[in-house]
């Protein structure tokens, strides 16, 4: 029924799949490690402005970067769902509303990747606010987009925990990923909640959970290599239609 509907096999939506859900991780760490983590300096408006006024161009091509992010996870829902709701119908619907929710916010929140670049412009109607004053609004606003990232990041949390479930249960994909992409989940969701509760204690586990991205990296590599078991992917799709 499902290669009927999309007009595509199961092995060719799983690769195209796994090539969206490279770019999907490829955009992300360009955007977060290459240009938020290296051009802010924590606790230091002045530096952060001018670390953004010097690498503009890499700030901006981050801002892109994020927008593709956000862009491949509507296909991936997508496709998920056509992948895994011969396993169970209900958590794979439920999953397409975790992953859009959370894109939703994550591009939402983009607004305030970008807003620096306006406070940091010279002239103009900003004139009517000093320097120090601009530079503050800036690195706030970039703050923001952090927790607007960790509450995005509870529903991606959601998100890989559903989907490692079904995997796991398929027999269609290595139960190995479905294992990985649940403790990834579940350590988004620990580091998401940690950091509103005690954004101390979550400064110093985060390096620990950045480990867990092994998960969506081997379904990603998994999918664009070796696709699904076709063959077991029939069989239970003919289990859920009887």
């Amino acid at each position: 029924m499902t290669e009927r509907i999309t007009g595509m096999s199961p092995n060719r939506q799983a690769r195209l799949a796994g090539g969206l859900y490279l770019i999907n991780i490829l955009t992300g760490v360009f955007a977060i490690i290459f240009v938020r983590s290296a051009l802010l300096v924590p606790g230091d408006a002045a530096a952060t402005a001018a670390n953004i006024l010097a690498h503009e161009t890499r700030f901006r091509l981050g801002f892109v970067a994020e927008i593709v992010t956000c862009i491949t996870c509507i296909p991936l829902a997508v496709i998920f769902y056509n992948l895994l709701k011969i396993v169970n119908k209900s958590l794979a619907m439920a999953d397409v509303f975790f992953s859009l929710v959370g894109t939703a916010i994550e591009a939402t929140v983009l607004l305030n990747h970008f807003a620096p670049l306006i406070f940091l412009q010279p002239g103009g109607y900003l004139g009517a606010f000093t320097p120090e004053q601009l530079q503050a609004q800036a690195y706030i606003s970039l703050q923001l987009q952090d927790i607007g990232l960790s509450i995005a990041l509870v529903f991606f949390g959601f998100d890989c925990f559903i989907v490692g479930y079904l995997i796991f249960r398929s027999t269609f994909l290595p139960r190995i990923i479905g294992v990985l992409l649940a403790i990834e989940g579940t350590g988004y969701l620990i580091n998401s909640f940690t950091s509103f509760v005690a954004p101390a204690l979550q400064a110093r586990i985060f390096p620990y959970f950045t480990a867990t991205a092994i998960g969506e990296v081997s379904l990603s590599l998994w999918l664009l290599v070796m696709g699904v078991n076709v063959t077991r992917w029939r069989e239970r799709t003919a289990e859920a239609t009887n």
